[in-house]
């Protein structure tokens, strides 16, 4: 677990854009078929919205509460633009989106009380 919390916290950036780009293809593409999980439609946005944070939480670069506030603006803004593809607009996965990011923080909180060495890495 350690190793992926520092390849993660090493490529934060990269993880960033990378679930960046999955979550805006995936919020305007008509033909997506996601599987079924418990809390539906809203676990995946709280789940997607996690994992675009989780690494900014957890590298936490200058900024990075800047950087939760642009996501949130973002899956705004994309609730907004999904009507323009065919696609409906709900704003209760806007809640769900800062839920997995708020989520993300506090985790990542608990992961530097837990693993201190995180923290105090040069990279």
């Amino acid at each position: 677990m350690i190793i992926l919390l520092t390849i993660m916290r090493n490529y934060w950036f990269a993880c960033t854009i990378f679930m960046l780009t999955v979550i805006t293809l995936l919020s305007f593409n008509l033909s997506i078929n996601l599987p079924s999980v418990p809390g539906g439609d809203k676990m995946h946005h709280f789940i997607a919205y996690a994992l675009l944070m989780f690494p900014v939480a957890l590298k936490k670069p200058q900024h990075w509460l800047l950087i939760a506030l642009f996501f949130l603006c973002l899956s705004g803004g994309i609730e907004l633009l999904q009507p323009l593809v065919g696609r409906t607009n709900d704003w209760l996965d806007l809640v769900a989106n800062w839920s997995g990011i708020m989520f993300s923080i506090l985790f990542a909180q608990l992961i530097h009380r837990v693993f201190p060495s995180l923290i105090n890495q040069d990279s």
